[in-house]
């Protein structure tokens, strides 16, 4: 692959490229079409990490379905998928020896409640932006700390002269749920609850500056509890720093961001309190 890749750069071709975990929706579609849009050749990846599952249930339980993705990517005009095995990717084992500086988005939001989460997400990252090297990485705004902690790992490896990070914005299901490969795991019932997170965020939008967002965060959070929600965290944060905030900051640019399991589905999204979304 890599060295396809590299007669494909040396012919004047920029590259694009989408790392996915497979089990594909319209939200990873969207990047592929991002990428056609802005580059030359689009590389796409599929490949589920057991290094950022804290739980060993989760990884197992992780949708597979590898022929429909191929499909998929092959109908959206993809031009490479690489879909290597755990072999492949950690030919010496999964414990790495490298340590990423993170700052605080290693000990907020997803960071708290999964230590070591996005440690593992910058192992298999920098692997495979080692393999693929491209000239534009595209990205989901859902993963908005993820979106973060991949910006950070640009730096900290010196790649951002090399790579530019693009963050598309988040797909969602006509009844607002955020596009997740998670959301196959859904039972009817639970599927038919999961929009209630959309709804929450939007009322907490609409709600910007109206009253104290401690007061509209427990009004939301009372919300989705009756409703069979268990909600790890509800914060407002800055955009660009994830700074957690403890009430509307008109000096600042700023997200809400939710994590809540349903039933055993771990869901999360948040949503931009200045943009259309």
């Amino acid at each position: 692959m890599e060295s396809h890749l590299q007669a494909i750069r040396q012919s004047g071709k920029k590259i694009g490229y989408v790392p996915t975990m497979g089990a594909l929706h319209q939200g990873h579609l969207s990047l592929i079409e991002a990428s056609k849009t802005q580059t030359d050749y689009t590389v796409a990846s599929i490949f589920v990490n057991p290094t950022q599952f804290n739980n060993p249930e989760d990884f197992r339980l992780y949708p597979s379905r590898p022929e429909q993705d191929l499909s998929m990517l092959r109908e959206a005009g993809c031009d490479l998928v690489f879909m290597p095995t755990t072999e492949e990717i950690y030919p010496d084992g999964q414990k790495s020896e490298a340590v990423y500086e993170l700052g605080n988005l290693e000990t907020i939001l997803e960071g708290k409640f999964r230590p070591g989460h996005f440690q593992g997400v910058c192992q298999v990252v920098d692997k495979l932006l080692n393999a693929v090297n491209p000239d534009i990485l595209f990205l989901g705004q859902k993963d908005l700390q993820q979106c973060k902690v991949i910006e950070k790992l640009l730096t900290v490896t010196g790649r951002t002269n090399r790579t530019k990070l693009v963050i598309c914005p988040t797909m969602r299901e006509p009844d607002g749920l955020a596009m997740s490969s998670r959301n196959l795991r859904l039972k009817q019932k639970d599927r038919e609850k999961a929009s209630f997170i959309y709804k929450g965020l939007v009322d907490l939008k609409n709600a910007y500056k109206k009253s104290s967002f401690d007061q509209e965060r427990k009004s939301i959070i009372n919300q989705l509890e009756e409703n069979g929600f268990l909600v790890e965290y509800l914060e407002l944060v800055d955009n660009d720093t994830l700074e957690i905030q403890e009430d509307w900051n008109s000096n600042r640019s700023l997200s809400v961001c939710i994590a809540a399991y349903l039933s055993d589905i771990r869901l999360i999204d948040n949503m931009n309190l200045h943009t259309i979304q």
